[in-house]
């Protein structure tokens, strides 16, 4: 057993001494690079989906998907800041998924909760802002209350900006968006006419925010699930076989890739 152990430590065995420098340039010289340098990618958006089917398939209850879908969260957070995105959002929880089993629906929170709670203080470290956009007046106090301290504690931090798309619908957002535009006209404050596209811009949950430059959905599922309706108007669209629980470094990387090998025109011709 010694032998080994000194085998491995001085070249003759099958294993090297690990060097943190040349596994992480490594890791670096992988990352997806845009032909042209201007056109780096800056916002991705994720629909994860799936867990509910990974975990039917290996026989576990759905919250077990849930919970392998809070470690694949995990995972693109780090991955977002490896490929030095400055915007990372993930479609959490819909105002859609309301009418899921009650049951699941407490899950869903609980797991939200946890997230946070152990997730924040390791954020403010690492200098990651966190906005909640989704409709917070009708989440349950303790949840809002929690959102509220996340984006509260974070709202210095300005390395990365994680956006989590929670109680989140884009069609509600637009009718949140319009129902304040609406109110301002009433007071006087805008006449209708003068109303642009940077006014609704402007009302929505993400102002301020960049646009997404791609969005990625897992799952096999070819849809936008009321997801950024406004934002993603000239998004590229990523859509992969595998469920969210299985989404990983590997796959982050191929759906940048891919982006990288196409030409975004914003309606114009090439």
């Amino acid at each position: 057993m010694a032998g080994g152990i000194a085998g491995a430590l001085t070249g003759n065995g099958s294993a090297a001494l690990a060097d943190p420098a040349r596994d992480a340039a490594e890791a670096r010289s992988d990352l997806p690079q845009p032909a042209d340098p201007g056109h780096r990618i800056r916002h991705v958006a994720i629909i994860m989906d799936g867990n509910g089917r990974w975990a039917k398939e290996r026989g576990l209850p759905r919250v077990a998907g849930h919970r392998e879908g809070v470690a694949a969260a995990r995972r693109a957070i780090e991955t977002a800041r490896e490929l030095g995105l400055s915007h990372l959002t993930l479609y959490s929880f819909s105002t859609e998924n309301w009418r899921r089993p009650e049951t699941e629906v407490r899950s869903l929170m609980e797991l939200m909760k946890q997230f946070i709670e152990s997730d924040l203080d390791k954020m403010v470290r690492e200098n990651i802002r966190v906005r909640i956009i989704g409709d917070k007046e009708t989440l349950p106090t303790d949840i809002r209350k929690l959102v509220e301290r996340a984006e509260r504690e974070t709202a210095g931090n300005d390395g990365h900006v994680l956006q989590i798309a929670f109680n989140y619908g884009g069609r509600d957002e637009l009718r949140r968006a319009v129902s304040l535009i609406a109110r301002k006209v009433a007071e006087g404050v805008i006449k209708p006419e003068e109303i642009t596209e940077t006014h609704l811009s402007r009302a929505l949950d993400t102002s301020g925010m960049p646009d997404p430059d791609l969005v990625i959905r897992t799952s096999g599922e070819h849809r936008v699930s009321n997801f950024l309706l406004w934002q993603a108007a000239y998004a590229e669209y990523v859509f992969l076989d595998a469920y969210w629980p299985d989404f990983g470094r590997d796959e982050f990387l191929d759906a940048v890739r891919q982006f990288y090998g196409r030409e975004r025109r914003y309606g114009g011709r090439g």
